[in-house]
């Protein structure tokens, strides 16, 4: 029966069909719900890895065991497991192996836009490129058969788009494929010597994909009614082009984004009289047509920069594209902010009151770095906070102890930190580091981690325990304070900033959000008391507002966390 999916829950759909046994991930916007989605089905094993390099070397034991496998990521997780996916596109696999990634062009919950497709090329890897939930199911069914006929992990590469958008998939049944495991140190033993001779295997393999890739259903060509362009796209780009031009001009719709077929694109390009790219992000296509010889037009008219839209593509084609009423005025900007009532306001809020530098990290507190806290120095990638705060303090021989702090969530120590701790302790920093511990990995939409006590279906597991993982590595002075009580947090920042060791500080307070969490009544002004010294505001709680020259808050958004009235030196917040 025919269903309305998003594109991942589709993966996770294809992923079950194709017989996949063993899925592990590290959630990362837009990838996240392919792997809550597989959770669902019993028959698939799946779990949240603390982090993306080790939930890839675990999807590569699963298939060297001989289990069809999955591990999902976005595309700055790439960057992570790039480690062992270079490597294992040397060794190959025993049973199927998925990588599934996903872009995020346009930056919608990312550091950096980044094209995942060069991961492809470098690693010498295939990559499928699904264009809506359909081919995302049907796709990951593809991806296993290509990786045990070619002996390949496959790459399966999403975006914000097709991952978050719904269309009609037709959902099939599941087959069981279980292999067995089988000794071979040549081929799985990457020292120098057994190296070198999978290298010309790895070669012999993309010729052998490319032709494959000539003839591939999956990369279509579309008739058109006019030969005097000719587009060749992919993903979210097909799309664009078919919602704005309809079949006015021949399209070739690559499934396959790497390696990319040779004598088909010629071939097309010999049948119109002008060759168009239209893809986002790099010139990647472009690129291989222009090594092939071939004349055609790509980012001179559409940009290397964020996501493109219909518009754009209607504007730089010529094509008369109706998008409907316009609204007359512009939308109103939406800046983001942290939550009514969330834990780490209080903290962000100590920290520019003692105007410390702050090295932040990757997770929801990075929005300290945003009006009106503005806390927040530099964010860079998950982990670099508590590596990047030994480096700054050590280069500049003490000027900046006592004055810088780090950040980081307690999902993302987890991930990428505690390698960054280990090193201040080793090489004896002088710094503090504060680990924001929400119970809970937040900005992804509430997914566990090692520390919650809990594994991705729910179920009660092992909870690593910060405090003693912090003292094991090291770390001497380890203390735990409640970001919604201001005097602690201030007194006990003071007295790390003040040792002349490394520190570790734990703000522990559970995200607002958690359907456990209880609150207390909200707050009121009572507007005899208030002098409209907008203390209050400091906070930037979406809560607060100012009317009339007084302070307002919402009954529906506060959830009496307390931290305002602590500001108050005129007795003006109280409990309702």
């Amino acid at each position: 029966m025919k269903q309305l999916m998003l594109g991942n829950e589709a993966v996770a759909r294809g992923l079950y069909e194709a017989g996949c046994a063993f899925v592990s991930s590290y959630p990362g916007t837009p990838s996240t719900e392919i792997t809550e989605a597989v959770a669902k089905y019993p028959e698939v094993y799946a779990e949240w890895a603390p982090n993306e390099k080790v939930a890839m070397e675990a999807a590569f034991g699963a298939s060297l065991a001989g289990r069809r496998s999955f591990c999902g990521m976005k595309h700055v997780g790439l960057n992570v497991a790039a480690d062992p996916l270079f490597t294992i596109s040397y060794t190959g696999v025993n049973a199927g192996m998925v990588i599934g990634v996903a872009d995020d062009a346009g930056m919608h919950s990312s550091q950096n836009e980044q094209d995942s497709r060069h991961y492809a090329k470098s690693s010498k890897i295939p990559m499928l490129e699904p264009a809506d939930s359909a081919e995302a199911l049907e796709f990951a069914k593809l991806a296993y058969e290509l990786s045990e006929q070619f002996d390949t992990p496959v790459l399966l590469k999403m975006c914000t788009r097709i991952s978050h958008s719904q269309s009609i998939v037709e959902p099939g049944e599941r087959i069981e494929k279980i292999g067995e495991y089988r000794k071979d140190i040549p081929k799985y033993v990457m020292m120098p010597g057994n190296a070198k001779k999978r290298h010309p295997v790895v070669e012999a393999r993309t010729r052998a994909l490319v032709e494959y890739a000539e003839t591939a259903p999956i990369n279509r060509i579309e008739d058109g009614k006019d030969r005097k362009m000719g587009i060749i796209t992919s993903s979210t780009s097909y799309q664009n082009v078919k919602e704005v031009l309809g079949d006015a001009y021949p399209v070739m719709k690559l499934g396959m984004i790497w390696p990319l077929p040779e004598q088909k694109i010629m071939d097309f390009a010999a049948s119109v009289d002008q060759l168009v790219i239209v893809e986002e992000l790099d010139s990647f296509i472009e690129s291989h047509c222009r090594d092939l010889g071939l004349a055609c037009v790509g980012k001179s008219n559409f940009s290397n920069i964020d996501e493109l839209m219909p518009l754009t593509v209607a504007a730089q084609l010529s094509a008369p594209w109706a998008i409907g009423p316009r609204l007359e005025d512009a939308i109103p900007p939406r800046p983001p902010v942290m939550c009514a009532g969330c834990p780490h306001r209080g903290l962000f809020y100590t920290l520019k009151k003692n105007k410390l530098t702050v090295l932040g990290d990757i997770g929801c507190y990075t929005l300290g770095a945003v009006a009106p806290l503005q806390a927040v120095d530099s964010v860079i990638c998950m982990g670099a906070s508590v590596s990047g705060i030994h480096g700054f303090c050590k280069s500049q021989n003490g000027a900046a102890d006592g004055k810088t702090v780090a950040v980081i969530g307690d999902s993302t120590f987890m991930h990428s930190g505690i390698t960054g701790l280990v090193n201040m302790a080793y090489n004896e920093s002088n710094a503090t580091v504060i680990i924001v511990d929400n119970s809970i990995t937040g900005m992804t939409g509430h997914q566990q981690n090692p520390t919650t006590g809990f594994n991705l279906k729910g179920d009660p597991c092992a909870k690593i325990d910060l405090e003693t993982l912090c003292r094991a590595v090291g770390i001497r002075r380890v203390r735990v304070i409640d970001p919604y009580d201001l005097k602690q947090c201030d007194e006990v920042i003071k007295e790390e900033l003040s040792a002349n060791e490394p520190s570790v500080i734990i703000s522990r307070r559970p995200c607002a959000l958690l359907k456990y969490v209880k609150h207390k009544a909200p707050l009121a002004v009572e507007a005899g008391k208030c002098v409209g010294c907008k203390a209050c505001m400091k906070i930037g709680c979406p809560a607060i507002s100012m009317e009339g020259g007084k302070a307002k808050v919402d009954a529906t958004q506060c959830v009496g966390c307390g931290v305002c009235e602590q500001l108050c030196k005129f007795g003006a917040l109280k409990e309702v």
